[in-house]
């Protein structure tokens, strides 16, 4: 069992990985035809609203008690799965795109 700081470490690690898939893609989209910009820039929006849910997670883990953060990691590993599953699907979309 992770204690609570190694487990708040693990999703920060795993946000700045997102972050920088997403700016990745926001750059070639950028380079992209017309139509393939407003797809990426939806999917953009999406994967935005995704992330503020896993950052609000974040969040309530950093500022739990030692026996809150049990409870609140559950909350937190469903909006890291929600973010995780929506990454995938844009990755597969995008690279299928190009």
């Amino acid at each position: 069992m992770k204690t609570r700081d190694e487990y708040v470490a693990k999703l920060k690690t795993q946000l700045d990985r997102w972050n920088s898939d997403m700016s990745q893609w926001e750059t070639q989209a950028k380079a992209a035809q017309a139509d393939l910009k407003a797809t990426c820039v939806k999917q953009r929006q999406e994967l935005q609203a995704s992330q503020e849910k896993a950052r609000y997670q974040l969040r309530l883990l950093e500022g739990a008690s030692a026996s809150a953060w049990q409870d609140l990691r559950r909350g937190a590993e469903e909006a890291w799965s929600q973010m995780d599953d929506a990454l995938k699907a844009a990755r597969t979309r995008f690279e299928k795109s190009h």
